[in-house]
């Protein structure tokens, strides 16, 4: 799956994200998401195959990798199952919305393989910081 773009959106008075239909579409039109607290205070979303994929690239540590299990204990304690509803809502665990610090207004990015829900003051600071790196960023990260 190749999510990409950003998309600003509003969370509505209970806590709902509706996610744009170009979205959906890509997601397959799934039932249910799984939302997870992500690195930088944002969310992570994934369709059930996507969390399992990562499941088992996580399953490849061996059990007695002590940073590893406590990852895998505080992401996946932390993960939420949601409904997709008809108008293509979900909602947002109240725990999970104060950990990403999300205001009404927030933006929903594609990473290749799973969206990221942020706090729109939050991605912009973020876009700010990190937008003069993208060279030397891109640069190592083909390098590997």
């Amino acid at each position: 799956m190749l999510l990409t773009g950003s998309h600003s959106r509003s969370l509505d008075e209970k806590n709902r994200l509706t996610l744009p239909k170009r979205v959906r579409e890509q997601l397959g039109d799934p039932e249910t998401l799984f939302v997870t607290p992500g690195p930088d205070q944002c969310l992570w979303l994934y369709t059930q195959a996507g969390l399992e994929q990562l499941a088992a690239k996580l399953d490849q540590s061996p059990a007695t990798d002590a940073e590893a299990r406590v990852f895998r204990r505080l992401y996946f304690a932390q993960t939420e199952a949601v409904d997709v509803d008809r108008a293509g809502r979900i909602l947002i665990a109240e725990r999970l919305s104060q950990f990403a610090l999300l205001q009404h207004e927030v933006v929903l990015i594609g990473v290749r393989d799973h969206l990221e829900l942020w706090d729109a003051g939050r991605w912009q600071q973020y876009l700010t910081e990190n937008s003069q790196r993208f060279d030397a960023v891109a640069e190592r990260a083909f390098q590997k």
